[in-house]
């Protein structure tokens, strides 16, 4: 990996500075580092165009949270550049990487000590009278939601072409693999390690008592329709970005022809000692040091 990209939160001191020290452990070593013009005016060095970025790139270091990890993956979509995360959030799921060890992290990196996971990406199409209006992608999640009034909507559920059924609730989550620890895990729906292929469903309150998450395979397709065309209605894409939807628009989703995304794992952090340290899976919720299983 001769040539390191460099994203990182630009609103965060102590992602600035562990930028300096990943700057510095690179060019101490020979290794040319390419950084965005917004992270390169913080950092005092020549900007790299986005095209040159992403061209050269053969290694992504993101400094920041979660939400940081998942710009930097829409920002590199499409490309087979893996990713690497050091955590100076709240979680750091997706940002497995710690600021105590980001230099040694580095070379182990560097000395190819490391597992590559290709993770899937959901696709969305907003349509419209038959007609596709809008397409969007998310590593985490895609989510129809209510807007504003404490309302529910109504929500039909179609799979490969056959009518499911209909939901009043506070909206559907569509996620992925990787997304399946985020917003789709709060409302109920299962964990499921980042190298499966499949794609989760799951109702956000909804007002029946026969509303389960369910999991598709790869080649499913699910489209959502509300039917409230008298209300705020909003396709939300990684808890980042939103879309207005009209009355009666749908929403197709699927992990089929999505772009992947690759990430970086270390030896010492395998995914289920991610879900015990970062979810306190298996843990006591009464043993505040969390050694120990109940």
């Amino acid at each position: 990996m001769s040539v390191v990209g460099l994203l990182f939160n630009t609103s965060k001191a102590p992602a600035l500075r562990i930028a300096q020290r990943v700057l510095a452990w690179c060019n101490k070593r020979g290794i040319e580092v390419l950084v965005p013009p917004e992270e390169a005016v913080f950092l005092g060095v020549g900007a790299s165009s986005d095209q040159e970025f992403l061209e050269r790139s053969t290694l992504v270091v993101v400094i920041g949270g979660d939400g940081t990890f998942l710009r930097a993956a829409r920002y590199t979509l499409g490309r087979e550049i893996p990713l690497y995360g050091i955590n100076v959030g709240r979680l750091g799921f997706l940002a497995i990487g710690s600021p105590l060890s980001a230099e040694e992290d580095l070379s182990t990196i560097m000395d190819g000590r490391y597992t590559l996971q290709t993770r899937e990406c959901l696709k969305g199409i907003v349509i419209r009278d038959g007609e596709e209006v809008h397409e969007l992608f998310a590593l985490n999640d895609l989510v129809v939601t209510k807007g504003s009034f404490a309302r529910s909507i109504d929500l039909e559920l179609s799979i490969d072409g056959e009518l499911v059924g209909l939901f009043p609730c506070d909206g559907f989550i569509a996620s992925t693999p990787t997304g399946s620890t985020a917003y789709s895990l709060s409302a109920g729906g299962p964990i499921v390690p980042p190298h499966l292929s499949c794609m989760i469903l799951a109702p956000i309150c909804a007002h029946t008592l026969y509303s389960r998450p369910i999991v598709l395979g790869p080649n499913d397709r699910a489209v959502i329709t509300p039917l409230c065309e008298d209300r705020e209605v909003l396709l939300t894409q990684d808890g980042q970005l939103g879309y207005r939807l009209q009355g009666r628009d749908s929403i197709e989703v699927s992990i089929s022809g999505a772009p992947k995304v690759y990430t970086i794992s270390l030896p010492d952090r395998s995914y289920y000692s991610l879900l015990r340290d970062k979810l306190r899976w298996g843990r006591c919720a009464f043993d505040p040091g969390g050694d120990e299983s109940c």
